[in-house]
């Protein structure tokens, strides 16, 4: 699944499963799950990723606070041309 963009805002967060041993009554097997990781894009352009599981949990919390403190207006340029 893809990272998200501006032009697709929103949250995606990949959560791997924790595996155990088979004779616990699980069917799954002993190897490590991957490394958690999460990213998010907002339609005012701010994106962000992390990688890791405290890392993730505090984008989740970063997410949710900008998006109950934005507008989703795109900010206005402040260099080159545009900011004219």
């Amino acid at each position: 699944m893809a990272d998200p963009t501006p032009g697709r805002p929103g949250l995606r967060i990949y959560a791997p499963p924790v595996y155990r041993h088979h004779w616990d009554g699980a069917r799954w097997s002993t190897r490590t799950g991957d490394t958690p990781t999460a990213a998010y894009a907002c339609p005012c352009g701010q994106t962000s990723t992390a990688s890791g599981p405290r890392a993730v949990a505090a984008l989740v919390a970063e997410y949710d606070a900008h998006k109950s403190a934005c507008t989703g207006k795109p900010a206005a340029p402040t260099e080159e041309r545009a900011a004219a």
